[in-house]
C-alpha cells in the first residue's frame, strides 16, 4: 500500500504540474546522449538523455524495461513469460555554478520492489578533484556504473555482475573523483568511503557465499555493521577510439566483530578486485566490452567448504552492426549482430579431503540479434544456453530458450 501511495504521489505530481503550467511544446528540449563525445564508464550517471523545460532548474529522463522469455531447464519449461523489469526515473539539476545533483529512483518488477539507487551532490572543484557525497554507486567494474538497459544488447544483465557482484550496489557516503584530457588520452579515479557488507553475504538463504544477499538490507543506509567504512576505489584510461581500461577495487571488514566496545567476534573482510576493458575494432566497427572480477572472503572456521572463500567470473560480448541505413523512417537504424560468453565460479578451490576441484560453476553463451530505430531504443531477441554445475561436479542443469525485449530511454 505505502509503495502505491508513492507512485501516486510522483506521477500525480507530474501530471499536476504539468496540467497547471500549460507548459507549451516549443519550449520543451530533449538533451539526447552525444555518441560522438568521447566518455568513460565513469560519466555513465550523467552520459544520458535528459528533458529540459524552458528555464526550470530540474531536468527529467529515465528508462524502461519489457520483456518475454521462453526458457526449459532440463527439458521442464515455465513456458512463456511476460516481464516488466523496470522503470527507472532520472531528476538532475544544476543548483548553483559548480553545484549539481542527480538522482536515479526504479521500480522493479511492476513497482513490487522501490529504490534509490543513486542521489548525491557534485562540488565540483577541479577536474581532478570533485567531491560527491550522497547515496552512491560503488565504481566496482564498468557494468556497476554503466547499467542502463538501452545501453545494451542483451536482455538479461551479466550473471557474474548480477549474481555474484552485487548488481546497481550503492551506500551513502562520500568521495572524491577526476577526469584529466592529454591529446587522445583520458585518465580518471573515483574513490569513495561508504557503507558497505554485512553477515548476511555468508549467512542467507542461499546457503553459500552471496554478496547480493546484502542488498536486502535496508539498515545499510543507516548504520555499518563492522564500524568500519567500504573503500572503493578506480582508475581508467582510455586512448581515442582503441578503449578504455579500467581496474577497481572494493573491500573492508564486513561482519559485526565488537559491541558497545567488546570485541565479540575476529574481524572478517571481503575484497574485490575487477578489471573491465571496451574496444572498437576499426573498419568493421565491432565493439567489444568485458569485466573480471575476482572476489576474496574470509569465511569463518566453523562454516563448511561450501561457503567458498574465493569467486571469480565475468562476461565478454562481442557485438557487430551488419546494416546501417534508413529504415521505416528511421533514418539512422542499425541492425545488430551479438554474442556474450559469460563464466561464474562461486567456490574456487579444491576440497580438503580429497583434492578434488570444488565446482559450483556456470558457463552460458548467448548469440542474439538487435535493432536499434535510434542509440536510445533497442530490440533485441537472444538465445541462452547455460550449463550449471553444483559443488561436486554432477552432471549439469542445462538451460536453454529465448528471451525477446524492448528497453528505451524516455
Amino acid at each position: 500500500m505505502k509503495k502505491l501511495i508513492i507512485l501516486t504521489y510522483i506521477f500525480a505530481s507530474i501530471t499536476v504540474n504539468t496540467t497547471f503550467s500549460q507548459i507549451d511544446s516549443s519550449l520543451l528540449m530533449k538533451v539526447p546522449i552525444d555518441t560522438a563525445k568521447q566518455t568513460m564508464n565513469m560519466d555513465a550517471i550523467y552520459e544520458r538523455p535528459f528533458l529540459k523545460v524552458n528555464k526550470l532548474p530540474v531536468s527529467l529522463g529515465g528508462y524502461m524495461e519489457v520483456n518475454w522469455q521462453h526458457l526449459g531447464t532440463n527439458g521442464i519449461s515455465d513456458n512463456h513469460q511476460f516481464q516488466f523489469r523496470r522503470l527507472t526515473l532520472f531528476v538532475a539539476s544544476t543548483i548553483s555554478e559548480h553545484i549539481k545533483f542527480l538522482t536515479e529512483i526504479e521500480f522493479e518488477d511492476g513497482a513490487k520492489e522501490i529504490s534509490v539507487e543513486f542521489a548525491a551532490i557534485d562540488f565540483e572543484l577541479h577536474h581532478l578533484l570533485n567531491l560527491r557525497g550522497g547515496m552512491i554507486v560503488n565504481p566496482i567494474g564498468a557494468f556497476n556504473q554503466n547499467h542502463d538497459g538501452p545501453k545494451w544488447e542483451f536482455v538479461d544483465r551479466p550473471i557474474a555482475m548480477t549474481q555474484m557482484l552485487p548488481a546497481t550496489w550503492s551506500n551513502a557516503g562520500f568521495g572524491l573523483y577526476g577526469k584529466n584530457y592529454s591529446d587522445n588520452w583520458m585518465f580518471g579515479y573515483e574513490f569513495y568511503l561508504t557503507g558497505g557488507f554485512d553477515n548476511s553475504i555468508i549467512s542467507n538463504t542461499q546457503n553459500k557465499t552471496f554478496l547480493p544477499a546484502a542488498k536486502d538490507n535496508p539498515d545499510r543506509f543507516e548504520e555499518i555493521a563492522s564500524g568500519e567504512p567500504l573503500i572503493t576505489g578506480k582508475i581508467a584510461f582510455r586512448y581515442g577510439q582503441i578503449g578504455e581500461l579500467g581496474i577497481s577495487y572494493m573491500g573492508g571488514v564486513y561482519n559485526k566483530w565488537q559491541d558497545d566496545g567488546l570485541i565479540i567476534d575476529d574481524k572478517g573482510r571481503c575484497d574485490v578486485i575487477d578489471i573491465d576493458f571496451n574496444t572498437t575494432i576499426p573498419v568493421i566497427n565491432a565493439y567489444i566490452t568485458g569485466e573480471w572480477a575476482m572476489i576474496f572472503i574470509d569465511v569463518p572456521g566453523t562454516y563448511t567448504q561450501q561457503f567458498g572463500s574465493r569467486q571469480q567470473g565475468g562476461f565478454l560480448d562481442i557485438v557487430q552492426p551488419v546494416l546501417k541505413r534508413s529504415i521505416f523512417g528511421w533514418k539512422s537504424a542499425v541492425l545488430n549482430l551479438a554474442c556474450r560468453i559469460e563464466y561464474v565460479d562461486w567456490n574456487v578451490g579444491s576440497f580438503k579431503e580429497t583434492g578434488g576441484n570444488i565446482h559450483e560453476d556456470l558457463w552460458s553463451i548467448m548469440p542474439g540479434i538487435s535493432f536499434r530505430p535510434t542509440q536510445q531504443t533497442v530490440v533485441r531477441l537472444n538465445y541462452r544456453y547455460q550449463k550449471l554445475f553444483d559443488i561436486l561436479g554432477n552432471p549439469p542443469l542445462i538451460t536453454g530458450g529465448f528471451l525477446f525485449g524492448f528497453s528505451t530511454y524516455f
